[in-house]
């Protein structure tokens, strides 16, 4: 499906009114906190939400950090299905969100593996280029020298390089990888790149999460409903009394609602993050989701022989190409050294008999119905490899896996989405909203999780 006919998705959460409000006005008419009350509540339990509460327990020791997540486990959705890539910052507007927080995030990643004994690889990364593709990578490489150094870093050389990059000569590509064709005339050499085994670092954020003082994880639970808690509303509330969110979550097969007050809320929950929002907005305000598949292919045959590098071809670019939604399908290699190729792209659009934008949100999860590999896709995405590798052959590649990427836009360059919301309309009972968190959201979110802790979370707090 081509991006100018896909439908967005642009449902709420709880729309058919199937959850009622649960007060907490007590039958006496006068405040009291809730016994359900938690200082800060997580939603979603990808590498992001997890990064954020690890964070909030380490930050405030104190207080009381639950996250909630709608899988048996941890990192069900995006966070398992991708290319388990360290990005090294290369692609993206350089004083965008993307940028910023992937070359923190990087920084942060690698610590943390070497820390925590986290498996990981700096294999480092060729981005190869045809004659006519080469301003492209000419420009990623100025771009990489004019980087300056993110917020958070409180020690580096005034002479070093944030993002080191080196422009090489096909032949010198070569040299590193011999099977790239000798179309190739020219590559940027990215020696920050690597990868890391994702489900280990969740595995570690759910240990600290788990054996803080304040931490609580909890899988198989579904938030369902979303409501703001204010304050001035109560006729007789007293100075203790706080803005917040009343959220309700099922947990396994329970058809019946349980209430949590939040004082502080992050919607971390990926491709269903418009939806806890968009419960919260008038219908017209509502913010669309569009849901990108990405295919993965296992190689085992010819033209990749003793590959030891990453290797990204230009991704498409000029008049109604993708550069910003797909960096073209490329070779990554996994902690065991095996080949695979992907992601492709491609759009997927909610059922409906029309054009119109989907707000039916029995289809939220409609696209679990593409998460199952198969052959399609590979003649495609064999003719892309060969552009850059000619020798690997199809009967090579074999399905893998498959990831939904969520976008909020189908063209251009569109930044990560970091929103505030009060629960009193102005200034108490923050919710900080985490929206199209894709790509790099893995190598971003440990930095992600230090700007919302402690550019935006600790701020609200010392201002109450």
């Amino acid at each position: 499906m081509s991006a100018s006919r896909v439908r967005a998705l642009k449902a709420a959460l709880n729309s058919a009114g199937k959850y009622k409000y649960k007060s907490w006005l007590p039958t006496n008419s006068s405040y009291q906190s809730p016994d359900g009350a938690v200082d800060f509540l997580v939603v979603g339990g990808g590498v992001v939400g997890l990064a954020v509460a690890q964070r909030l327990v380490e930050r405030f020791p104190n207080k009381s950090t639950y996250l909630v997540e709608r899988h048996g486990r941890a990192g069900e959705e995006t966070s398992s299905r991708n290319s388990e890539v360290i990005h090294a910052g290369l692609y993206y507007p350089v004083n965008s969100l993307k940028t910023q927080l992937c070359l923190r995030g990087r920084h942060l990643m690698y610590d943390r593996c070497q820390r925590h004994n986290i498996p990981y690889w700096k294999a480092g990364k060729l981005v190869v280029a045809r004659e006519d593709q080469q301003p492209y990578v000419e420009g990623l490489y100025e771009k990489s020298r004019q980087l300056g150094w993110p917020n958070h870093f409180t020690q580096h050389s005034a002479n070093s390089a944030v993002l080191p990059t080196r422009l090489i000569t096909g032949e010198e590509a070569r040299v590193l990888e011999p099977d790239i064709s000798k179309d190739i005339t020219t590559a940027l050499w990215s020696p920050e790149t690597g990868i890391i085994d994702s489900h280990a670092l969740m595995e570690s954020l759910e240990k600290d999460i788990t054996e803080s003082a304040g931490g609580q994880l909890v899988y198989s639970t579904r938030v369902v409903r979303v409501d703001p808690y204010k304050k001035s509303e109560l006729s007789s509330a007293s100075s203790s009394a706080q803005n917040g969110w009343v959220v309700q979550t099922t947990t396994g097969d329970s058809q019946e609602g349980d209430a949590l007050f939040a004082k502080t809320l992050i919607n971390a929950s990926g491709l269903s993050a418009t939806l806890i929002l968009n419960s919260l907005l008038s219908e017209s305000s509502r913010i669309p989701m569009y849901f990108a598949r990405g295919s993965y292919a296992a190689y085992s045959g010819p033209g990749v022989s003793n590959v030891k590098h990453l290797i990204y071809p230009c991704p498409a670019v000029g008049p109604n190409k993708h550069a910003f939604q797909s960096l073209g399908t490329h070779l990554t290699l996994d902690m065991r050294g095996n080949v695979r190729f992907g992601p492709d792209l491609e759009w997927i659009s909610p059922p409906s008999n029309s054009a119109d934008d989907v707000s039916d949100e029995t289809h939220a999860d409609f696209w679990t119905n593409y998460l199952v590999p198969d052959e399609s896709r590979l003649e495609d995405m064999c003719k892309a490899v060969t552009k850059y590798l000619p020798n690997v052959q199809k009967e090579g590649f074999r399905p893998d896996y498959v990831g939904i990427r969520p976008k909020l836009v189908t063209s251009g360059f569109q930044d990560f989405v970091i929103r505030k919301d009060y629960a009193d309309g102005v200034r108490s009972g923050l919710m900080v909203s985490l929206m199209g968190i894709e790509s790099p959201g893995l190598t971003s979110c440990l930095a992600i999780a230090e700007h919302v802790v402690e550019d935006i979370v600790s701020q609200e707090q010392d201002d109450t």
